[in-house]
């Protein structure tokens, strides 16, 4: 996390510090688990371009150690408060006898009781700080080399040199990855599909048939063909704008649900999609044809438009098809804070520092220069202070 005056008004950047967490990126996973259920029945994750690993923090909190975050969490605030209120107390509990209490013990050891057989992998360029029961590998993701070593981090006991998938396939695969962003929208909407695209073709060698996949992307002009060709492959293809995601950024996050292969297709980063790899006409799902919207005027004033379910029909064999609309969703509770809003502080507010202060920033020479220099906040030696009038 930033130390700029942007991230310093930020709601989120100051709860991510008091709740311990590497980045305000966290809340963005937890409220995509919100609306999508992502972590239902998950037990293999791979994590891509995880560092400074705030979102391999969350699966390893949520699936290893078992505890509820966001809606569920509250949930399980109010069920305890509702006790406390019927009564339910220390007196009660003894009255009632050490059932009740072996009970209470066995729930809370089942709610906080770690899922089987979970294994997390994450992977990033940059070096990142460890993390309970996360294995990370410092590798590249558009690079073919790295699926050996992704596969040996995934099953290092049944590992095959010369597999190019894996022996048990992950349910998961998300990816926040992101470029350094230029300012010209085009050229950084361009990286980052690019980016999205390397994500893809490593996530199909490791996927498993209904698996899913979660990554960043910046919305633009044509990226309604990224999503048609995210369509292929996966029975459905969601946009999400966290509300932890600054309005005033391009960014969202794809959906993907149901990972359903073409028959006989096999990935590879040798020969990744968009290269010399083709999918046939036949092969590719044929979109629905478009169907006339409902539109319908709620009593509260409010207009709802149906545009249909998201089912797969023939062709009707006009020259280009139909048209494919990805729907777009906003996740996120509305009492949640507004990551564009700014809230007062109270007075005697105590500045935190980072959760986990970064491992290789690219800034790190220039602060040991500026520490040299007499000062770490652009104040050297020798340096007088001039009042401007």
């Amino acid at each position: 996390m930033g130390k700029s005056s942007k991230d310093k008004r930020d709601a989120y950047y100051r709860l991510a510090k008091e709740e311990g967490w590497r980045a305000r990126s966290a809340y963005k996973l937890l409220q995509l688990d919100e609306e999508f259920n992502l972590f239902d029945g998950v037990t293999r994750v791979v994590d891509l371009c995880a560092a400074p690993g705030s979102w391999s923090q969350v699966l390893s909190r949520v699936l290893i150690k078992g505890e509820k975050f966001g809606r569920a969490g509250w949930e399980e605030k109010q069920k305890e408060a509702r006790r406390y209120v019927l009564g339910l107390d220390k007196e009660e509990k003894e009255v009632a006898g050490e059932e009740a209490k072996a009970t209470e013990e066995e729930e809370q050891d089942k709610h906080l009781k770690p899922r089987e057989g979970v294994r997390i992998v994450a992977i990033d360029l940059q070096p990142m700080s460890p993390l309970e029961g996360v294995t990370t590998l410092r590798a590249d993701i558009t690079h073919p080399s790295t699926i050996p070593i992704l596969l040996k981090a995934l099953d290092p006991d049944s590992f095959d040199p010369k597999a190019t998938s894996a022996s048990h396939p992950v349910d998961l695969v998300i990816s926040d990855g992101a470029p350094d962003v230029t300012g010209l929208h085009d050229l950084d909407i361009y990286v980052q599909s690019q980016l999205l695209w390397a994500a893809l073709n490593l996530a199909l060698c490791v996927l498993k048939p209904g698996g899913k996949f979660v990554a960043k992307i910046f919305r633009g002009k044509d990226v309604d063909l990224l999503f048609a060709q995210l369509k292929i492959v996966f029975e459905r293809v969601r946009v999400a704008k966290p509300r932890s995601s600054r309005a005033s950024s391009i960014e969202a996050f794809v959906v993907c649900e149901g990972f359903c292969p073409p028959k006989g297709f096999r990935a590879s980063l040798d020969t990744p999609l968009g290269t010399e790899t083709q999918l046939s006409t036949a092969q590719k799902p044929r979109l629905k044809k478009e169907t006339a919207a409902t539109r319908r005027v709620r009593e509260d004033g409010a207009i709802e438009l149906d545009l249909g379910p998201e089912e797969e029909v023939e062709d009707d064999g006009e020259e280009g098809g139909s048209r494919w609309i990805a729907p777009f969703l906003a996740c996120g509770d509305l009492s949640a804070y507004d990551s564009d809003a700014t809230y007062h502080l109270p007075k005697d507010r105590v500045s935190l520092d980072p959760v986990q202060p970064p491992t290789a920033p690219p800034y790190k020479r220039a602060l040991e220069m500026r520490k040299l220099a007499g000062g770490a906040y652009g104040k050297t030696k020798g340096q007088e202070r001039k009042d401007i009038t």
